[in-house]
């Protein structure tokens, strides 16, 4: 005889296991015991909490359990099986909590010897994080998941690592490849004072939910890191299109049995509803809205300050050939993670007043151009900007009546067209910066 509690035991286990049959991979790595640098706290913790969190929902470990406390040569090694173990897998995970910096635009994972002293140190000290993704790319999965808690201060700022900026690059996703980073590009996470980050502590609760998919499960994890560090640090995912669904956990098998509970009658009301008609009420959802559109070049920010989002949004619609109604809908913000990831940047900024202007180039985000340019501004605001990314080019032009910042897709081009519309004021101009997004140009 079956009972009660048996029954319910057997739900549980049939709920939580993953779809049959699947194959599913996963690297752990935390560092934390630095030798050169400050040691940080909670990443060997964290990478516990995760192998331990993945090993219950049917992942196995490369090397059986967490990896802590790596030098460059282990983690060359655990990288180079994950790569061996991950051949005909179904889905590949790699999760690692540590130090990470981005240098010259590509970002690196900090083994607990590492002690550059010179830029070209850093290809052997540490690990770039594209040699995880090679590693991935080409053996049969289906998904990969790449989860970088990794964007704490760069600990070696005051070394003079001249092309180091603080919190991770935004990378472009490979097919089939979600890129999960603790906040946002650029900006720095905490790492925690109870013991673990709040991006793992949050990941680690998710995962365990049943019926999310991974595009639910990742959103979720960033509000609830956005509601516990007060709006201060806000995860941020780079997804490639992926084929199919993917659930940590998956929904209950129809037709299994079911524990007695009352469920209510579906109605046409209750279905879930055209995406592109559901409007997004949450703030730390429309906060990311605002900033995928800025990182995209469709600026919700007006030059006076204000917040226009129906007017970026409308530029965005009209890009993608869909009605301009203005609105923020859950629709639109899952195109926009789906879109490419923009780099280079460039930017040339000015400030009228002050006739300070500044120019970067290469950068992984408009966000950190814009910062590099105007940190070039000797402290003046440099309130005029004009960004551009990929093959564009920018070029600025002035004379003692007026000025004209032009962007074209070479570099002659761009200069070409401000000394024309400079000269428009009746007086000689001269071009005083022009840059292409990569560097090229100058």
């Amino acid at each position: 005889m079956v009972t009660p509690a048996a029954l319910a035991l057997a739900v549980i286990i049939a709920c939580a296991a993953p779809a049959a049959a699947e194959k599913r991979i996963a690297l752990v790595i935390g560092n934390s015991a630095y030798r050169s640098v400050t040691p940080l706290d909670n990443p060997a913790r964290d990478a516990v909490l995760m192998a331990e969190t993945l090993s219950a929902v049917g992942f196995a470990l490369v090397g059986g359990r967490a990896q802590l406390d790596l030098d460059k040569s282990a983690m060359d090694n655990a990288v180079q099986n994950f790569g061996r173990q991950v051949q005909g897998a179904d889905v590949a995970l790699f999760y690692y909590a540590g130090h990470g910096v981005q240098v010259a635009g590509a970002n690196y994972l900090v083994p607990v010897n590492a002690n550059p002293t010179r830029e070209a140190d850093v290809d052997f000290q540490m690990t770039d994080v594209n040699l995880v993704l090679r590693q991935m790319q080409g053996a049969g999965t289906r998904l990969n998941l790449v989860i970088l808690d990794a964007c704490r201060n760069n600990p070696f700022g005051a070394r003079g690592l001249r092309g180091a900026d603080g919190g991770l690059a935004q990378m472009r996703a490979p097919e089939g490849t979600l890129i999960s980073y603790a906040t946002q590009p650029g900006n720095v996470a905490q790492d925690g004072s109870d013991g673990h980050s709040p991006y793992t502590r949050a990941l680690a609760a998710t995962v365990k939910l049943q019926g999310l998919d991974i595009f639910q499960a990742f959103n979720q994890v960033g509000l609830a890191v956005k509601r516990e560090t007060g709006g201060t640090q806000q995860p941020w995912v780079s997804s490639s299109p992926i084929d199919g669904s993917f659930y940590f956990v998956a929904p209950p098998v129809q037709g299994a049995p079911q524990l007695a509970i009352a469920q209510p009658k579906a109605t046409p009301e209750s279905l879930r509803a055209d995406p592109d008609r559901v409007p997004l009420k949450d703030p730390a959802l429309l906060s990311e809205l605002s900033e995928r559109l800025y990182e995209h070049n469709f600026d919700p920010e007006t030059p006076d300050g204000r917040n226009d989002l129906t007017r970026a949004v409308t530029k965005l619609q009209e890009k993608i050939a869909i009605a301009p109604t203005g609105e923020a809908t859950e629709g639109l913000l899952m195109r926009l993670r789906s879109m490419d990831d923009l780099k280079p940047w460039g930017t040339i900024v000015y400030g009228p007043d002050g006739n300070k202007w500044g120019m970067s180039w290469n950068h992984a985000s408009r966000r950190a151009a814009v910062a590099d340019a105007r940190g070039n501004c000797g402290g003046a605001r440099c309130e005029v900007e004009l960004s551009f990314y990929g093959n564009r080019c920018g070029a600025f032009a002035i004379s003692d009546k007026s000025w004209s910042l032009m962007q074209r897709d070479t570099v002659q081009k761009a200069r070409d067209a401000a000394l024309d519309d400079c000269g428009k004021a009746g007086k000689a101009c001269r071009i005083i910066g022009a840059v292409c997004a990569d560097g090229s140009g100058r």
